[in-house]
């Protein structure tokens, strides 16, 4: 198909409410514009013409929606991406953080778990990796247990060296994984202390009490009432004083809870919950 196929509004809700009453996964709260064109492409890559085609593939099993899943939500990730968070959660959170007997972090939307790692690795150079557990979750089971396995290619990470360097790193990125064949296995150390679990954003609850939720470039997908509902889950699963990390193109500046916070770092995104 050269042309991506046309979804008008009638359509693309009856896709979503049939996703939903199949599956349980409510995506209409995403960014309309963002998530159609996402559908759209991966009809078009599997050859469908209608949208009942791909109601009839998705029906089929478990199996078919993981792929559908995978490919319609966002999992563009590397480790240590935006150098500069890095560097500055080093330099402006984790002294605090340092101070707690014990930490808990929510790395949300984890995808396959390069900022897992980066977060592992930072805390285990600052000393508190020992006393933090990361909860990494995403909608995505695939993604999930690739992020378990902690297994890249050789091939990305010179450049995710750079971006550790560029972190402010201590050390050499090679030291917390070890080669095999062509791939990168990340050290057992680093998993050591990660929780990882599937969690719906748009239907899930908090489960925990954090000092640290991550939630990095996920918002934009949303609808702005589905922000404020998320953002809202976030100010609930951190008491004062706990940190909120949001995306460089996401804010706390326009939603009714910003009062709650105050702003830490803003180029960086990062907020502390002061009421």
């Amino acid at each position: 198909m050269s042309a991506l196929l046309e979804l008008d509004d009638d359509e693309y809700l009856d896709l979503l409410l049939f996703i939903k009453g199949m599956y349980g996964f409510d995506f209409t709260l995403y960014s309309i514009a963002s998530f159609q064109r996402r559908i759209r492409r991966y009809m078009a890559n599997m050859k469908m013409s209608a949208v009942e085609e791909l109601k009839r593939y998705l029906e089929i099993d478990q199996f078919h929606f993981n792929n559908f899943l995978l490919e319609i939500t966002v999992n563009v990730t590397e480790m240590f991406r935006d150098p500069g968070f890095f560097k500055e959660l080093r330099a402006k959170v984790i002294p605090q953080l340092d101070t707690y007997p014990h930490v808990r972090v929510w790395d949300a939307g984890c995808s396959t778990g390069e900022e897992v790692y980066s977060l592992a690795i930072l805390f285990k150079e600052e000393g508190i990796l020992k006393k933090t557990r990361i909860y990494a979750t995403d909608i995505n089971q695939k993604v999930i247990n690739e992020a378990a396995e902690g297994i890249y290619p050789l091939s990305v990470m010179k450049d995710y060296s750079k971006n550790y360097i560029n972190a402010g790193g201590h050390t050499s990125l090679s030291d917390y994984y070890f080669a095999r064949y062509n791939n990168a296995i990340m050290n057992e150390q680093l998993k050591a202390n990660v929780i990882y679990s599937t969690h719906n954003l748009v239907s899930d609850a908090s489960f925990n009490e954090f000092n640290l939720i991550v939630c990095r470039n996920v918002l934009i997908y949303f609808q702005r009432d589905l922000q404020e509902k998320v953002i809202g889950m976030f100010l609930d699963s951190l008491p004062v004083f706990g940190y909120l990390v949001l995306g460089n193109k996401e804010s706390l500046s326009t939603s009714r809870y910003r009062k709650n916070f105050e702003v830490i770092d803003s180029k960086e995104k990062i907020y502390r919950r002061i009421s």
